[in-house]
């Protein structure tokens, strides 16, 4: 198998959450690095019109393919022959649809926003921060009540809808503003059990031992196991 070009830049959560679906299935990859400045125009637009990251471009199928969430599924549905971070039964295949939306529409955004005002944006605007902050904490507090009483999100074992959402969740103290004075919102791990469990769980696999041991590192790769 030919190794998969992933677009990338570190200690960003949405190329990262890839890295760890090829990790988990084995695909060999290799990374090809994007300056911020490079973003918005070509060669790159002519692979992501939107001029974000990640895109990936697959030898394999000769398919080129940008949003993460529509490069998780793709990755699943092709490679993922034997079920190993899916379902193909009824109702769990719905139900990780539902989550891996959910992580796109209502995890990504606010905690995308909670870093913009809490770490970049020029000046403060408290209300800013304190908006995104509760977003996100409203958000883990979604994930914790629906993880009483269990390990993962759909069934028996750990999915990509999981997984989906382990990068973002890495960077909480992050989006919070930890590195850059404090924000106006406090965020205690021990207030989610259950997320904190899950996290936790998720973060000792293998798949994110090394994804987090290669995070802030320009050029990655991996042969696989395929």
């Amino acid at each position: 198998m030919k190794p998969i070009t992933i677009y990338w830049r570190d200690v960003v959560p949405n190329p990262a959450k890839v890295v760890v679906i090829l990790e988990e299935l084995g695909l060999p990859y290799v990374s090809k690095y994007v300056e911020v400045s490079e973003l918005k125009c070509e060669p790159y637009v002519s692979i992501n019109p939107n001029g974000r990251l990640p895109a990936i471009d697959d030898p394999n199928t000769g398919i080129k393919l940008w949003e993460s969430c529509a490069i998780v599924r793709y990755l699943i549905q092709t490679y993922d022959s034997e079920y190993k971070l899916t379902y193909s039964t009824f109702p769990e295949k719905f139900y990780l649809e539902q989550w891996a939306f959910f992580q796109a529409s209502g995890q990504g955004p606010y905690f995308g926003q909670a870093v913009w005002f809490n770490v970049f944006h020029p000046e403060k605007l408290p209300t800013a921060q304190e908006r995104y902050g509760h977003e996100l904490k409203r958000v883990v507090g979604v994930l914790d009540g629906c993880l009483k009483g269990k390990n993962w999100l759909v069934g028996d074992k750990c999915t990509y809808a999981d997984l989906a959402f382990v990068m973002w969740n890495a960077c909480i103290p992050f989006a919070l503003g930890a590195t850059a004075g404090g924000g106006p919102v406090d965020f205690k791990s021990e207030d989610y059990p259950n997320f904190s469990r899950w996290q936790n769980a998720m973060l000792a696999r293998p798949s994110l031992q090394k994804v987090m041991s290669i995070w802030k590192h320009k050029d990655i790769k991996s042969e696989g196991t395929r």
